[in-house]
């Protein structure tokens, strides 16, 4: 996008306003991303003068996974209803978008060998994030920001503050190996790097990846925790709040139901 597009000025705008609420930095770069790719494909015209039939076209032309669309339509709506609020635009064009329904429950968790060949290929710094996705359940971002003042260690053991999407907290307990890991890097960021004195999320995702085979992520690694977490007592509750999750529908994405589970309850019917 050009820096003299009219679309510049009411993104950054947003984009304060946003902030001002709270919300996470990682949200405020999707959403600004969004927006800068309809104001690419909008040339020179500006946000007031777009109509459903125009975010209709553009959206239409794309090839997006449906999340990645439902995103987007999220942060149209988003744009548009502050637009309204705030006296820049008359009507807000995205309330015509049709509504996109979730993608079914697919869960892809990571092969256990694939894991533990990323374990034994990475160095010290990417095993410790390939750890914390796989065996504690944080994103990447969340993996990102891990600061020593996080870490926290009570009867129990070693746990950890995580920051979570939508700057809502949790605490989630670490293996032993994991805690006395985070303990030994000192004081300050466990990644650090030039996103806010820490690591960039993308960077840590891309990090990660490169270890594991292709199609699989970080994410991936999150689906592997929900999986083995849930068959440890079928507690979808606690996989819940360990991930991060506001509803168990969520959560329900990311567990992969094991055959033998589906066998027994129809055996029981059968029987």
């Amino acid at each position: 996008m050009r820096t003299n597009s009219p679309w510049t000025g009411h993104i950054n705008a947003w984009l304060v306003a946003m902030r001002a609420t709270g919300r996470p930095e990682t949200t405020l770069r999707t959403r600004s991303e969004h927006l800068r790719w309809l104001a690419v494909w909008a040339g020179d015209r500006d946000p007031w003068s777009m109509t459903t039939d125009d975010l209709l076209t553009w959206m239409g032309g794309k090839v997006w996974a449906r999340e990645t669309r439902r995103g987007v339509r999220s942060s149209l709506r988003g744009f548009y209803r502050w637009a309204v609020a705030t006296g820049r635009a008359t009507h807000n064009p995205a309330e015509g978008l049709p509504s996109i329904p979730p993608a079914q429950p697919r869960p892809r968790p990571t092969p256990e060998h694939a894991y533990r060949l990323a374990v034994m290929r990475a160095s010290t710094r990417e095993r410790l994030m390939l750890r914390l996705a796989a065996e504690c359940g944080l994103r990447r971002a969340e993996v990102a920001q891990i600061h020593s003042r996080d870490l926290i260690e009570d009867l129990g053991g070693w746990s950890l503050v995580v920051h979570g999407k939508g700057s809502r907290e949790r605490v989630v307990p670490l293996p032993v190996s994991v805690g006395v890991e985070l303990r030994t890097l000192g004081r300050g960021y466990a990644f650090p790097g030039d996103d806010h004195g820490h690591l960039s999320p993308r960077w840590v995702g891309t990090l990660v990846s490169r270890l594991l085979p292709e199609g699989y992520t970080m994410h991936s690694l999150r689906h592997r925790f929900a999986t083995r977490a849930y068959a440890v007592d079928r507690d979808v509750f606690t996989v819940q709040e360990l991930l991060g999750h506001a509803s168990p529908a969520t959560t329900r994405v990311y567990v992969q139901l094991p055959d033998d589970s589906k066998r027994r309850l129809v055996e029981a019917i059968a029987s």
